[in-house]
């Protein structure tokens, strides 16, 4: 079986991570996927043959250049929490990152072209990957750096976009070795 084929099996076989596809499939949006964390913690959480862990939030990106406002997220945040409540949403157009980053974290980052542009750039190659579900419910998997570390449970900095300081800190942050104790930490 090809690491795609293991990833759709895992997400095909958890009712809610595809009832929250389901409903991203529902705002007609041409490039978008759910994937970060919430892909992470469904992999992981099957491979070590635990319950589901608790999510911060199910990451919706979506890339559109046309209108980057963020009156738009919002707009489709409320539509996902209307087709799919109970899910902790956050949305975020890809194509606008370039305006808040800075802001946030410190550091510039350029415009992106494209969905897979943007996972790219994502903090570390296991959460780099994300997936979405077309009109005949076919999965299909975003994963620029391939899925070999999401599968194999390996975090690494991913050094398009985060400083060791970043990576150290979100380490720190996410307990990835206390949820799920076969995680192997790179130091970066």
């Amino acid at each position: 079986m090809s690491d795609v084929e293991r990833l759709t099996a895992l997400v095909r076989g958890t009712p809610w991570f595809m009832a929250a596809l389901r409903a991203g499939r529902e705002l007609g949006l041409a490039q978008w996927c759910i994937g970060a964390g919430a892909l992470r913690n469904l992999v992981w959480d099957a491979l070590h043959g635990q319950p589901r862990s608790e999510l911060t939030d199910v990451d919706f990106a979506y890339f559109c250049a046309a209108d980057i406002g963020p009156a738009r997220d919002a707009g489709l945040q409320r539509r996902l929490g209307a087709l799919c409540p109970g899910l902790p949403w956050e949305v975020t157009n890809q194509a606008g990152v370039h305006l808040w980053f800075e802001a946030c974290f410190g550091q510039a980052v350029e415009p992106l072209h494209s969905l897979a542009d943007a996972i790219a750039t994502w903090p570390e190659p296991a959460t780099a990957v994300g997936v979405w579900l077309d009109t005949a419910d076919a999965l299909h998997v975003i994963a620029p750096h391939g899925l070999d570390d999401l599968l194999h449970m390996r975090i690494r900095r991913n050094p398009v976009r985060v400083s060791m300081e970043t990576y150290r800190a979100r380490c720190a942050s996410k307990r990835y070795t206390e949820r799920w104790p076969q995680v192997v930490i790179e130091p970066g």
